[in-house]
């Protein structure tokens, strides 16, 4: 027993919540389900954030001085603290006093609905689903009942991004819960890191063209702070054609306190209704759907994003390229997941789409990741690095495909070690460090002559070769003699074996040759 009890504190505090919150789920489908909760999280922590601000205003801890005149119901303070104005029948008291009567999800809605009205940045956004008939009102008010003992919007669980954690960490086990379905809103944790730390957005306007729950955001704003940087150091600027999954990306950025107006929904999605048509990005980052088909090229001829060639009916993995590219500043840089077919196939066109994509020098790297990194697919995949102004004309070529571990028995991760192998050999390699060098089976930089060997194809696997094999000091001609005198006592073996069976089924009389 004491050892399932340490077992248990040792585990992070929004893996426990998640279990706890999970067992309450019952039969509620795990894609319904995120959004209760997670709009739950949300409506705690902005009131925890409020009810903190208030007391400092009251106290006069804040630039607005002495407490004794400051109204603590004027919307006005708070505003200018930072903080969402959170109006009495959303405040998280009222909530919890509220939360074992039975017309609890009527209470949620219209608390929801009363924030809406009162900040404008979060309208559309919140989660209006608690009144719905299949949503058990006492499972509801249970799961008010155990996030209501997590403080999760004061100074000290925002100074450790406690809620981040929360959202982030639920976010992906709905995703894993939701098996395929899950990863059309989420892209794991490892990946999107490896994707910011190689492209080191430090200033600038970030954009994804395909932002699902925003985590690319998330990693961005993350690297800037983590970097001495401020908030205020990127701009954002995102879409989104799932309405659901957008007000997920935009709770996520509330959250943090990161400005997500440049975050835009419509249904039509990047290639119809391109909602930043202007943009020109310092850096774009993308896990846009996987050999997309029907996705509207034939309403786009004469596009003029489609400059290297117009992307196949049936595949939009070019389309994204070059929708991405044509974002994309003088000297921006642009990253985006793909899946392997879209190193070497030759159909409809997506050769000649590679080829001129080469010749233009936009290719800055290739690295190829292992299988089952990805809730949504089991297929291998890679990461294309496109660069516009390059000075070098060599690629780089990453072959990770047996890099990671296996966090659970389905899916695999990046361990840090194998993040910062990876991003040290692009980032010494781009900027002409004497620590890079070719690693056979790993690593190589190929010139245009090389790749042309290859006929265009850019498989990291065709350039970096097989490892040798390690020196294990034992020279070839023991080698052979061990095999040889292995396999003889084998064929030693299986005689004997054979020869006893044959003794055997003579004494029942049966004669046989083996």
């Amino acid at each position: 027993m004491a050892t399932k009890k340490a077992t248990k504190a040792s585990e992070p505090f929004e893996k426990q919540l998640f279990k706890a919150a999970d067992k309450l789920r019952k039969n509620i489908d795990a894609a319904e389900y995120k959004h209760v909760v997670l709009g739950l999280i949300f409506l705690k922590f902005i009131s925890d954030a409020f009810e903190e601000y208030r007391e400092k205003l009251k106290n006069g801890e804040t630039d607005f001085g002495d407490g004794e005149y400051i109204d603590l119901e004027d919307r006005d303070f708070y505003a200018g603290g930072g903080v969402f104005w959170v109006p009495q029948e959303a405040r998280w008291e009222t909530i919890h006093n509220a939360s074992k009567l039975p017309t609890i999800g009527k209470t949620l809605d219209a608390a929801m609905d009363a924030i809406e009205r009162e900040n404008p940045t979060l309208k559309g956004v919140l989660p209006k689903i608690y009144a719905k008939e299949n949503l058990d009102q006492k499972t509801l008010g249970g799961l008010i009942d155990l996030i209501a003992d997590t403080a999760i919007g004061d100074a000290a669980a925002k100074s450790k991004d406690l809620l981040g954690r929360v959202y982030e960490y639920f976010l992906g086990e709905f995703a894993n819960a939701e098996g395929k379905k899950g990863g059309q809103f989420y892209t794991p944790k490892s990946i999107v890191r490896l994707m910011v730390e190689m492209i080191e957005p430090y200033k600038g306007r970030v954009y994804d063209p395909a932002c699902g729950s925003g985590g690319m955001f998330v990693m961005s704003e993350k690297f800037v702070t983590e970097h001495g940087g401020g908030l205020d150091d990127i701009s954002l600027y995102g879409q989104e054609s799932n309405q659901t999954t957008w007000k997920l990306s935009r709770m996520n950025l509330a959250i943090r306190g990161i400005d997500g107006s440049g975050i835009k929904w419509n249904a039509e999605g990047s290639f119809l209704k391109d909602e930043h048509r202007d943009l020109k990005a310092d850096f774009i980052i993308a896990n846009p759907p996987f050999n997309q088909d029907e996705w509207g090229v034939d309403l786009l001829q004469g596009d003029a994003r489609w400059q290297y060639g117009i992307p196949p009916k049936g595949n939009a993995n070019y389309g994204w390229m070059q929708h991405m590219l044509y974002h994309t500043a003088p000297t921006g840089t642009c990253a985006l997941v793909l899946a392997n077919g879209s190193l070497s196939s030759n159909q409809s066109g997506e050769g000649d789409i590679r080829e001129a994509l080469v010749r233009a020098n936009l290719v800055d790297c290739v690295v190829a990741l292992p299988k089952q990194l990805f809730y949504n697919t089991g297929i291998p995949a890679c990461i294309w690095f496109l660069r516009r102004g390059r000075t070098q004309t060599d690629t780089l070529f990453v072959d990770a495909s047996n890099m990671g571990f296996m966090e659970d028995r389905t899916h695999r991760a990046f361990a840090d070690e194998d993040t910062a192998k990876i991003r040290d050999s692009y980032l010494n390699w781009k900027k002409g460090n004497e620590d890079y060098q070719d690693e056979k089976g790993y690593c190589k930089s190929a010139n245009l002559t090389g790749i042309e060997k290859h006929n265009f194809i850019l498989t990291p696997g065709r350039y970096v070769g097989i490892p040798d094999e390690i020196d294990d000091g034992i020279s070839y001609e023991d080698k052979i003699a061990d095999l040889t005198s292995k396999l003889t006592a084998q064929i030693q073996k299986e005689s004997e074996l054979n020869a006893e069976i044959q003794t055997q089924l003579a004494k029942v009389g049966i004669s046989i040759t083996l």
